[in-house]
């Protein structure tokens, strides 16, 4: 799998997990880290976080993982509490500094791994590169085609310049059009500054060039007043990491015996091949796989293969078995996304200054 850094004015901070790895590596360091999170946390200082005392620190768990604050959202507030049970267990109704720092160490290598197989680059969009594409040699044959793709018979010119703002990507210097926050304090008041014409009647490809440059060129210039920051990833699975797993037999061993170790056996050794999703997901972050669920395209792939190999008819295989069949759905897999690759990309607008969005990680005071 491929990972592209993305582009941006100033170029961008890669957020890949290695810092994180660093913290939770080091015992000495992340003792003292843990030490002095369990004691801002104890307000009572009975040495057990209770759960009121543990709520802040899900809070944070919740924001460094980019979910938006507790109460906002039924499906937020679902992973919100499956992180308090985790430290709690379901049942009990005080944490020990041990129980603590054990859980978090789990929650925070998970972190890492995430990142560490899908990096964010947090770029600084500042108008530079909006007016650069603007005033560059391809900006009138770009929005041309754009218009051509966008242009209904009853659309207005509103309807074209906003159509045509959301087609604009982070690479040519537009943030996230869709975001609430870039359409109240960047899009709309361009548009309003920009009253030469009715942005409610039909509009022309001529018309539209004219007003959507200077609408362009407003939203850059309110961009150099009000930077925004944005959370970009992108990712192509090309089967590259899958191809490099399968020519080195020792590293295909190692990785298989280690999918496979935890899995059910019968009473003779035999396993279910319904357990061959397990093992995948198990194998995913060497193989260059994301997680199932996580990209719709890729669970179409994995699915087509499970389908064509008869993964799913639940049969009783030997340990050897399983792991040949296993490695020939990796095999699929490859040779599919060689022949039709996959890219991914998000963009998410930060709307909290970087260093103080989440506390969880900052680091405890030097003594």
């Amino acid at each position: 799998m491929e990972k592209k850094s993305g582009s941006g004015s100033g170029g961008g901070q890669v957020v890949d997990g290695s810092n994180i790895m660093k913290l939770v590596g080091n015992e000495e360091v992340f003792s003292n880290f843990v030490e002095h999170k369990f004691e801002e946390l104890d307000r009572d200082r009975d040495g057990h976080l209770s759960l009121n005392e543990l709520h802040p620190a899900v809070a944070n768990i919740g924001l460094a993982l980019g979910l938006p604050a507790q109460g906002s959202s039924s499906d937020s507030d679902h992973i919100y509490s499956e992180v308090l049970n985790e430290f709690t267990h379901g049942k009990q109704q005080k944490v020990s500094k041990t129980e603590f720092k054990e859980v978090l160490s789990d929650i925070l290598l998970g972190m890492a791994a995430g990142l560490k197989r899908d990096p964010i680059v947090i770029l600084r969009i500042d108008g530079e590169d909006l007016l650069e594409f603007i005033d560059g040699p391809t900006f009138e044959s770009e929005m041309v085609a754009t218009y051509s793709e966008i242009k209904s018979a009853d659309g207005t010119l509103r309807d074209c310049i906003i159509k045509a703002l959301e087609k604009l990507t982070v690479e040519q210097g537009m943030p996230p059009s869709s975001d609430s926050w870039v359409v109240s304090n960047i899009v709309e008041p361009a548009l309003q500054s920009c009253t030469g014409h009715d942005l409610d009647k039909p509009v022309s490809q001529e018309t539209f060039l004219t007003e959507f440059k200077k609408v362009a060129e407003s939203v850059a210039h309110r961009l150099q007043e009000q930077p925004v920051i944005v959370a970009h990833s992108e990712n192509d699975f090309d089967g590259s990491d899958i191809k490099r797993l399968l020519s080195n037999k020792f590293e295909l061993d190692k990785t298989l015996n280690a999918a496979t170790e935890t899995i059910p056996r019968d009473s003779s050794g035999k396993l279910s091949k319904e357990y061959l999703r397990v093992a995948l997901e198990a194998v995913g972050p060497t193989a260059g796989l994301p997680p199932l669920g996580a990209v719709e395209q890729m669970d179409k792939v994995v699915q087509d293969v499970f389908n064509m190999v008869n993964a799913d008819d639940g049969k009783l295989l030997k340990e050897d078995e399983f792991k040949k069949l296993l490695t020939e759905i990796l095999g699929s897999i490859m040779l599919q996304l060689e022949g039709n690759l996959i890219s991914v990309h998000s963009n998410s607008v930060v709307h909290e200054p970087l260093t103080s969005s989440s506390t969880l990680l900052q680091p405890a005071p030097e003594l």
